[in-house]
């Protein structure tokens, strides 16, 4: 399985996102391998984290396909580094998350290359940026899924070699609170404790969770105030918030307006900044009847899961085209020491996708 030993050349460079030098070193192997099949190269060139990597092949009659993952790990240098394996396993940063899934992308490319010499349709996104939230790339990626009809993405598969059909919308959000400050012994109801406002503020966003249905509010972080002998004049909630449904989002960001824009201690002031960064990716019936489709070429049955944590997956659904992630292999310990991938899901994954593509290639 020389695709193994790829995957260990890959593997021992150190790809944390803001190591750029590493990360371009990563995108510069997968560049080489790629065009040694007929891909082109454009680099969209960045100062501060690696460049984001768009492969292309020819168009022409045919459906036009996305493949898509990312180059960078959480591991900085010397946290997690190497590459080992045993009998079932293999272990290193990134062997699932997801150089790992990147490979089973080149590899079913590769195997398309040597049925058809001449790879048409399909191109290859590779960004930098994906473990820090994709705030660079995501405009990137925004802006070419709109050229395309299908998009796999090569996230980790699931534990039973699940694909994903769905994936949470995520958004980060600050409330900023001003009160006003006092000396808590003199001047006590001089001040206007922006702390006390805080804490009426958590009650009610707390309140917007519905586990029911897979919404979730988080105030991760409250900073706020001086010193005890003083009253705060100023406090800020850091928040997160999670959805499965469009219009659960539309429900928490009116919901969060609300409760900024309510002063429940008299005389605060409060301000909301923030955005969505990944909005949600909806399963769908176009989605799961093209799944169908999928288990016809392959011949067998594909399971499905519904996934909270979110991935670069959720741009591309926004934009209206059919996606579905979890093409990699089956790994755990992502974002841990304990990182590793099964071997024997690469050689599932990489048989299944060299089915697809070679079918949907076939398509006219």
């Amino acid at each position: 399985m020389k695709y193994l030993h790829d995957l260990k050349q890959i593997i021992e460079i150190n790809s944390y996102t803001q190591n750029k030098d590493g990360v371009d070193k990563v995108g510069l192997q997968m560049q080489k391998w790629l065009e040694d099949i007929g891909f082109e190269t454009k680099r969209y060139q960045r100062d501060l984290i690696g460049d984001h990597l768009l492969f292309t092949t020819p168009k022409t009659n045919g459906p036009k396909i996305l493949l898509l993952g990312h180059n960078d790990t959480v591991f900085p240098f010397g946290t997690f580094e190497g590459f080992r394996e045993d009998e079932n396993w293999i272990y290193g940063p990134g062997v699932c998350d997801m150089k790992g899934g990147n490979i089973v992308a080149l590899e079913s490319l590769r195997n398309l290359h040597k049925t058809n010499k001449q790879i048409t349709n399909i191109d290859f996104l590779l960004v930098s940026d994906e473990e820090t939230g994709s705030d660079d790339s995501k405009f990137v990626t925004l802006e070419l899924a709109k050229n395309y009809d299908y998009c796999f993405v090569f996230e980790a598969a699931g534990e039973n070699l699940e694909v994903v059909t769905s994936r949470k919308g995520v958004g980060t959000y600050t409330i900023s609170i001003q009160g006003v400050a006092a000396h808590a012994g003199t001047s006590y109801l001089k001040g206007t404790n922006a702390n006390l406002e805080a804490a009426y503020k958590l009650q009610e966003l707390t309140k917007l969770t519905n586990l029911d249905i897979g919404t979730t509010v988080n105030v991760g972080q409250i900073t706020g105030g001086i010193g005890a002998n003083t009253i705060s004049p100023k406090c800020e909630l850091l928040l997160e918030i999670r959805y499965t449904k469009n219009s659960e989002r539309d429900r928490l960001l009116k919901a969060l307006d609300t409760i900024t824009n309510t002063s429940y201690v008299d005389g605060t002031k409060s301000t909301l900044s923030g955005l969505i960064q990944r909005d949600v990716m909806e399963e769908n019936h176009t989605q799961l009847e093209f799944v169908k489709q999928l288990e016809e070429i392959t011949n067998t049955t594909i399971p499905r899961e519904q996934r909270g944590g979110v991935s670069d997956a959720n741009h591309v659904a926004s934009c209206g085209v059919i996606t579905l992630d979890g093409f990699g292999p089956f790994g755990d310990g992502d974002h841990t020491i304990n990182e590793r991938a099964l071997k024997s899901s690469f050689t599932q994954r990489i048989s299944m996708m060299s089915k697809i593509l070679n079918s949907i290639k076939g398509e006219n």
